[in-house]
């Protein structure tokens, strides 16, 4: 093996009717439908119910029965936390806290486990930040659609319908991507029989690396720096002459735009319309946008580097109240679905992942014949 595929760049680990990433062209495919098909008109419980069918014997046969479903899921997961959480996980990061009271829920393989960790991020990431404020964190309502309660209980208020589709947009949106890192991981510890509480911790321990789920912060640090539209061409042209990379720009599979970036795009706009989006920020953003492709068209014409989830990311959850070290949680939020999909189609496959490694280090010394040494 070379040092150019260590990353197991083009290597095939497994064959899944889950998604399909297609790089050249642009396109996400989730069980046979593109993301534009679902981004804007899906709720995330209906995607759950796509992603988990086939791999649970006693999945609900209408969405509505698997929607209270996860409402009771997340009233159970809520009744995991300890009186004394929030003194202990208000200092550690948002994601490691997150990480923490997830390892709390029992593995599993059947239905209720894997719907209690797809809703217990929702819960714990809206407990942690608002532990980080000093308030109590709120119960969850089952009755209301998943999105709906994440922003309740996180801003302890009903949000508007407009801030509820957001954040479906959001969840659906990156429910599942291939076999990236964190999925992968998830896998790799699936295929031990090791159970799905086990394959999510390792997913989210995957995710919380800058190289994968950490990055969208870092956008509106750079927006921060910029201030307004009109030095946003000297201020990128300064980041790109110093080496710096421009965060939301350029994908790993992605040769042209990622689709995931048009479909949080629209949902901005849909937010804007109703004022829920800060005007001169979503300008700032657009004319960012603009100035750092034709910069890196400019300066790095040999490379495909184009606009990619994080940006728009960034700009929709700021928009939504979460913090920027929040962001990490809620791409978990939606991201859990796929994991725990993922999981069970491989434990259906029933094959422990083992590849081999190539030894490159120094090679044993040479024996020593001690007959000769006795001479």
């Amino acid at each position: 093996m070379t040092e150019e595929n260590d990353g197991l760049e083009g290597v095939v680990a497994a064959h899944t009717v889950l998604s399909e990433v297609d790089g050249a062209e642009g396109r996400l495919v989730i069980r046979g439908l593109t993301l534009d098909e679902i981004a804007q008109h899906w709720r995330f419980e209906d995607v759950v119910a796509l992603l988990f069918k086939g791999f649970f014997d006693t999945l609900p046969g209408n969405n509505a029965a698997l929607r209270s479903a996860l409402g009771r899921a997340r009233r159970e997961a809520f009744e995991r936390l300890q009186p004394n959480d929030d003194a202990v996980l208000r200092r550690m990061p948002p994601i490691e806290a997150v990480r923490a009271l997830l390892a709390r829920l029992p593995d599993g393989d059947d239905l209720p486990t894997a719907l209690r960790l797809v809703a217990a991020p929702a819960v714990y990431t809206a407990a942690v930040m608002r532990w980080r404020l000093g308030v109590q964190a709120l119960a969850p309502d089952e009755a209301l659609p998943h999105a709906v309660d994440m922003l309740r209980m996180l801003h302890g208020r009903t949000p508007t319908a407009a801030q509820g589709a957001a954040l479906d947009t959001y969840l659906v949106t990156v429910c599942d991507h291939g076999l990236n890192a964190s999925t992968f991981a998830a896998r790799v510890v699936a295929s031990t029989g090791a159970g799905l509480a086990s394959a999510v911790l390792a997913g989210i321990s995957a995710l919380k690396g800058p190289l994968h789920g950490g990055a969208p912060g870092p956008v509106l640090d750079a927006l921060d720096a910029i201030g307004t539209a009109a030095n946003a061409r000297t201020w990128l042209e300064g980041a790109v002459a110093s080496g710096q990379r421009l965060m939301g720009f350029g994908h790993r599979i992605y040769r042209v735009r990622d689709p995931r970036a048009d479909a949080l795009k629209g949902a901005l706009n849909r937010l804007s319309a109703e004022g829920s989006v800060n005007a001169a920020r979503f300008e700032l953003a657009e004319a960012t946008e603009q100035a750092a492709l034709a910069i890196l068209r400019e300066k790095k014409p040999g490379r495909a580097l184009e606009t990619n989830v994080e940006f728009y990311t960034a700009l929709l959850l700021e928009a939504l109240g979460f913090g920027r070290e929040s962001f990490t949680c809620v791409f978990a939020a939606g991201r859990v679905s796929g994991w725990v999909a993922h999981a069970r189609e491989q434990v259906q496959k029933g094959r422990l992942i083992r590849p081999q490694s190539v030894y490159v280090g120094p090679a044993p010394e040479a024996a020593i014949d001690e007959a000769a040494l006795a001479h």
